[in-house]
């Protein structure tokens, strides 16, 4: 069984700055990022194939995760470690059936009632711990209650920066999910040390 990471880079090309994906992404993995996950949900199916293979080569390279959010047609075709699953997404039992039993199956979850119900995943993602653009923050105290429903791993996504780490390590978090704290940093492998070496 593929261990679970620490830290997930989730990917979105709009929070770069300007900057290219692969290339900032690149810099976190070789920063010692473990693990990203491509999540570029608008983009067409040959558009983000592209992406997956420049971001296998990448991670096959540095020895870390590639999940792919949603498309496991596209996690197939270029030999991701897994997939992720929204709400929206095909049910885990289906994925499990498609990525075989060492395919990683993370699923996002907003609600303790959530993770009581989630069977066949290997992790979970929850929140927003914190506010983000569009999402209001569900905080730490929902975070632990979270984390004693789940029977799996759950790591906190949703406005995590270095400074929220040893709150959400607190309430039981196995990890923490990011975009902008590496995508919008000015230095994202130096905001990347800084995760991984908080996260230890």
């Amino acid at each position: 069984m593929t261990p679970i990471p620490s830290l997930v880079l989730v990917t979105d090309r709009h929070a770069t700055e300007g900057r290219e994906l692969v290339a900032v992404v690149t810099a976190a993995l070789d920063a010692g990022l473990p693990a990203v996950q491509l999540r570029e949900k608008d983009l067409p199916g040959r558009q983000l194939l592209e992406i997956a293979e420049q971001l296998r080569t990448a991670t096959a390279r540095t020895g870390a995760l590639l999940l792919v959010n949603d498309r496991i047609d596209v996690a197939l075709a270029v030999g991701a470690d897994g997939v992720h699953l929204g709400g929206t997404s095909v049910p885990v039992a289906v994925a499990r059936s498609l990525v075989g039993p060492e395919g990683l199956i993370g699923v996002s979850t907003h609600a303790p009632d959530e993770l009581r119900a989630l069977i066949g995943a290997d992790f979970a993602f929850f929140g927003a711990v914190y506010a983000t653009p569009g999402k209001t923050a569900v905080g730490p105290a929902a975070l632990a209650a979270a984390v004693g429903a789940a029977a799996v791993p759950v790591l906190a996504i949703g406005g995590i920066t270095v400074r929220q780490v040893p709150a959400v390590r607190a309430a039981g978090a196995a990890g923490v999910a990011v975009i902008r704290a590496i995508l919008g940093a000015p230095d994202p492998a130096a905001a990347t040390r800084k995760l991984v070496a908080t996260l230890v």
